[in-house]
């Protein structure tokens, strides 16, 4: 039985900090699953009919929140998708209602490798300003508690190529998978 078959459906979301490399490699995975690829922040811009800077600049951060945890209600109820979230779709807790009708994958990427890959990005407008990497700590200290909530924890090196993360996180899957079903089983074998 494939991983596909053994996910019968289920979403993965796959959720971390800005610059974590969730659209390339959602964009991977679900190529791999058969399963349709989202952005949240693409499907937002879409919505918004703007940019997430214009969107910032227009009508502010709560107003973002507001529409990306209304895109994440919307594609929760489809099946068989890969979605990667906007780094800070977690602080919001009712998005984890959303984000628990599937699998949950946290892109973990050291500090130092977020710095490198942000570096001269202008289009993040919470890392506006000269500070921006003290900006960038800040957000990644608030936001790890919450990321830790995952249920597959996948670690980022500077060198990894998108295609060998996408088959580390499916075998973190397919192990978290049967890890439940063996839970399942157990629990079964207790009532009986």
């Amino acid at each position: 039985m494939t991983l596909t078959d053994r996910l019968n459906g289920i979403n993965l979301y796959l959720i971390g900090m800005m610059g974590a490399g969730k659209s390339s490699t959602g964009a991977a995975l679900a190529q791999m699953l058969g399963y349709q690829f989202f952005d949240t922040d693409a499907v937002v811009e879409a919505a918004a009919g703007q940019s997430i800077p214009d969107l910032f600049a227009s009508q502010g951060e709560p107003a973002f929140r507001q529409l990306e945890t209304e895109v994440l209600a919307e594609l929760s109820a489809y099946r068989r998708l890969v979605i990667a979230t906007g780094g800070g779709i977690v602080t919001q807790q009712q998005n984890w209602s959303y984000l628990h009708h599937g699998i949950v994958v946290w892109l973990d990427v050291p500090l130092t490798v977020l710095q490198g890959r942000l570096a001269g990005e202008a289009g993040r407008p919470l890392l506006q300003g000269q500070d921006w990497e003290t900006k960038l700590t800040n957000l990644l200290e608030q936001r790890q508690p919450l990321y830790a909530q995952a249920d597959v924890r996948v670690t980022v090196g500077t060198g990894d190529a998108v295609g060998a993360i996408a088959a580390r996180i499916l075998d973190l899957v397919a192990e978290r998978i049967s890890e439940k079903t063996d839970s399942a089983k157990t629990d079964s074998a207790v009532l009986n």
